[in-house]
């Protein structure tokens, strides 16, 4: 089995590409954890703090640089985009560093008195205005969506050919890790019939809405960032939200909140199912291609058992 390795920098290499943007002196470049796809520094230009991402995946920043955009100029707290450009074989995207840590590096009584605040964030994200954009599933660096349907988008995101994508050759993985083609399929066949009551709703979707990607001062939400982005049901976001801290009765808290400003949800709970197996097949695929098994068994269980 192939794992996916993301790229591999030291600090002089990230001072070359910092020195022919900034004139200032840049001091302190930390690497960060998290961000399974991109390698992310740290540092400090005249006091202000700033990130710059490599990636090896094509247009990965094109997409964020939109988002950035998109959900800075209507009040969501999401890191500025200051540049983009090409250090050898690697892509790279300086922003702007927002201050506080993840939400999983609180405690669970700070997760809990912050999940309120976190709602409220991840509905006022969901409703922005998409303007002129249009198509469904992932969003292109043009602000388009890749597909002309949400059923359209989700049979093309798991289909066998991904040539040229982080899934490419990914039928591999039945021979090679611990994905199993029954489970895959079963679980592909529900998602299929649950998709058409997602169909109907174009929003905007994070995309990986989590502990990892919410940051927080301990006392409130100060941002959120790392979006892969996409156009369709904002109920996918909740249901990330919901597997990651199954602790604090997320959905009960969510639905609560639109209850209280008055935020009608059709179908919600055939919606919320198939936004499971949504996330739930990548997620399948993820942890095999990772070599996560633990994860991989865990979602596995949970997946089977959402219909029954």
């Amino acid at each position: 089995m192939t794992v996916y390795e993301k790229p591999t920098l030291e600090i002089p290499q990230v001072e070359v590409v910092l020195s022919e943007y900034f004139q200032s002196t840049v001091t302190e470049i930390t690497p960060l954890e998290g961000g399974n796809l991109s390698t992310v520094f740290s540092f400090v230009v005249l006091d202000k703090e700033y990130v710059i991402k490599f990636s090896d995946l094509a247009g990965h920043f094109e997409k964020e640089r939109f988002i950035s955009k998109l959900l800075s100029s209507q009040g969501i707290p999401f890191p500025s985009c200051h540049r983009l450009g090409k250090f050898q074989s690697l892509d790279y995207l300086i922003s702007e560093k927002i201050s506080g840590h993840n939400l999983a590096s609180c405690s669970p009584e700070q997760r809990r008195h912050l999940l309120p605040e976190v709602v409220q964030l991840l509905t006022r994200m969901n409703h922005v205005e998409l303007g002129e954009t249009n198509g469904y599933g992932m969003i292109n660096s043009d602000g388009n969506g890749t597909h002309n349907s949400w059923t359209e988008y989700v049979i093309a995101v798991n289909a066998e050919n991904q040539t040229g994508s982080f899934w490419e050759g990914w039928y591999d993985l039945f021979k090679t890790s611990c994905l199993e083609k029954d489970v895959f399929d079963e679980c592909y066949n529900r998602l299929l019939a649950y998709s058409t009551y997602n169909e109907p709703h174009r929003y905007f979707i994070h995309g990986d809405f989590h502990q990892f990607n919410i940051l927080s001062d301990g006392q409130h939400i100060t941002g959120i960032i790392d979006s892969n982005g996409k156009y369709g049901d904002f109920l996918v976001d909740l249901a990330t939200l919901d597997w990651h801290l199954q602790t604090l009765d997320v959905i009960q808290q969510y639905q609560n909140y639109q209850q209280q400003i008055d935020i009608s949800i059709p179908n919600f709970e055939e919606r919320i199912i198939g936004a499971k197996y949504y996330n739930g097949l990548i997620g399948l695929r993820f942890y095999a291609k990772m070599g996560w098994k633990d994860a991989y068994f865990g979602l596995r269980k949970e997946l089977l058992s959402l219909t029954n």
